[in-house]
């Protein structure tokens, strides 16, 4: 029997690390639930080992069930009749088996049935169940639009409609328009209160919705008459018993074909407001999105490590010449860059996903009580984090995640083309994780004023100051070489204070940062197992200082006047 979880020594090296302790004693409330709820942990290491039971359980169903049936739902999908979705019978299956574990709800409050885990462990799920299969993980996950709900709705709306996710009701955002993509401001689908029913009604159009026939959506409208601009959105929980809405069509997609995409038509749908109004997008939103970036990091890593080990597998057994293709220099160092980039991919999740548990949980502390000093300082600390590091791991993860996918079809030669293998479905899968839930350049305009304010270099710089081993050090002076050419590259970028150039410089920027940062990551990983991580910290690190020494040589050499050779209209 095939185990996602115990096959992956990674995961509980991330589940062991120093700040999960503080993360769980603060989740738990120090383990106040112990005497009301059998299933409440008594104290740190039995919640540590509720975490790995789980993960195994998780780990079990994608091995046996969710990846043995990817294949069939990829090639049926689901289908739309009289405006509802059925789900292909595999992905119908696989949901069924992680009900009957009571996986839904796993980061909700036990106060909603839920298992009360931390984004660390909830996260290990993600990656596991989209390494089994991505689009079906797109499904599954949407369940954390429940957090959404939980921090934002009244506490009826709560108590109505978070035990339904917990008990298996799917759910969906609904927030693009056919002219609202990434500029969610100019949402138009239309809200309208009436005041003798004390009802709203929501009418129009939304677009690319994934899972759009779930049980429960929550709905960007616009709320205000007459405004144009993100002022005028709000935020709305519709529930398809009321019902109202319907799928006009799922949209054929070159990947990810598990996970209804859909057009939808409100005509009079009942709904509710959720928060107040006009923070739809400002404050609701913003939320909402975030989380799911850092779902979609996950399910960049699961990519990632699904195409790292398919490549690697035909690579042993695949011979030309005489001999497995693995012995041959440009295949193996094919392998061992892909084999460093899914562990840097991954590091950067864990250590993204500790911050937001941090100031997630402090948060909603908050909520209870007034927090102390140290605990405002300790939110407001893990808060910037949480909000520099998700651009960064989105944007990077998703492309090695492409990139990962590229080189197991080039592993795989001419056969890596033939829809026989694998390989071919995780490059179609991968291809809209650098596009969705925020392009990777929009993660780029997310990033940059952590690089213009210092966020990462000091970040950089607390990580300089953390011990290696002496065998170690080499790498880590690396690493100082590499932080010392980007605190020159943003000194140079942002001297002559011009926006566009600092636009036209920010991905390098961003980009040179990121590299610092998970070469950092892995160096500590590896300090604390090397059998683990040392290879892969060796392998990222060189190729991270070649990056940075390319963006630094392209920077320096440059003058502002040389943008004009890339805009529009200039030609050959």
């Amino acid at each position: 029997m095939a185990n996602f979880y115990t096959d992956t020594p990674q995961f509980r090296h991330y589940l062991d690390h120093p700040l999960m302790k503080r993360i769980v004693e603060l989740k738990e409330r120090n383990y106040a639930d112990k005497e009301s709820c059998d299933y409440a942990p008594m104290d740190f290491e039995d919640a540590m080992d509720s975490y790995d039971k789980v993960l195994e359980v998780v780990g079990e169903i994608c091995g046996d069930i969710i990846e043995p049936n990817a294949e069939a739902v990829d090639q049926s999908g689901p289908t739309v009749s009289k405006g509802r979705v059925t789900y292909a019978a595999a992905t119908q299956e696989n949901l069924n088996a992680l009900n009957k574990a009571e996986l839904m709800g796993m980061g909700l409050s036990r106060k909603y049935g839920g298992l009360n885990f931390p984004m660390v462990p909830y996260m290990i799920s993600a990656d596991i169940v989209s390494r089994a299969d991505a689009s079906f993980q797109n499904i599954w996950m949407l369940q954390d639009c429940g957090e959404t709900i939980y921090e934002f709705a009244d506490e009826e709306q709560k108590n109505r409609f978070l035990p339904r996710i917990v008990k298996g009701e799917t759910m969906s955002m609904d927030l693009t328009e056919p002219d609202a993509g990434s500029d969610l401001q100019a949402v138009m689908l239309k809200a309208s209160y009436n005041q003798e029913e004390d009802q709203w009604y929501l009418n129009g159009v939304k677009r690319f919705i994934t899972n759009g026939d779930a049980d429960i959506h929550l709905v960007l409208a616009r709320s205000e008459e007459g405004t144009k601009d993100a002022r005028g959105l709000s935020m709305f929980v519709y529930d398809k018993k009321s019902g109202g809405v319907n799928v006009r069509r799922i949209e054929n997609k070159m990947g990810i074909k598990g996970a209804p995409t859909c057009e939808l038509v409100f005509k009079n749908a009942r709904a509710e407001l959720i928060g107040t109004r006009r923070l739809g997008l400002i404050r609701y939103v913003m939320s909402l999105m975030n989380g799911a970036r850092l779902g979609i990091m996950a399910q960049s890593v699961g990519l990632s490590e699904a195409a790292t080990r398919e490549a690697y597998d035909y690579a042993i057994e695949r011979r030309q010449f005489g001999k497995a293709i693995i012995e041959f220099p440009p295949v193996y160092e094919m392998l061992a860059n892909m084999r460093a980039k899914t562990d840097a991919s991954r590091t950067l999740l864990y250590e993204t996903c500790r911050f937001v548990d941090m100031y997630k949980t402090l948060e909603d502390i908050a909520r209870e009580r007034k927090l102390t000093s140290g605990e405002r300082t300790e939110m407001k600390y893990y808060s910037r984090l949480a909000d520099a590091f998700t651009p960064v791991g989105k944007g990077m993860s998703s492309e090695y995640a492409n990139e990962n996918a590229y080189d197991a079809i080039q592993v795989h030669g001419g056969s890596g083309y033939m829809k026989d293998y694998k390989c071919e479905r995780l490059y179609r899968d991968a291809r809209i994780t650098n596009i969705y839930e925020g392009t990777t350049q929009l993660q780029v305009v997310a990033a940059i004023r952590h690089v213009t304010t210092g966020t990462y270099l000091q970040r950089i710089r607390e990580y300089e100051a953390m011990p290696v081993t002496p065998e170690l050090e080499p790498l880590k002076r690396v690493l100082s070489n590499m932080a010392q050419m980007y605190e020159k590259l943003v000194e140079l970028v942002a001297a002559p204070k011009e926006e566009e150039y600092l636009d036209f410089h920010a991905r390098r920027l961003v980009e040179s940062a990121g590299h610092i940062i998970a070469g950092h990551l892995l160096l500590q990983d590896a300090n604390k197992n090397q059998e683990l991580f040392r290879r892969s910290a060796e392998v990222y690190i060189h190729h991270g200082q070649i990056e940075v020494m390319k963006n630094y040589h392209f920077v320096t050499k440059a003058r502002i006047e040389d943008m004009a050779y890339y805009k529009p209209g200039i030609t050959d």
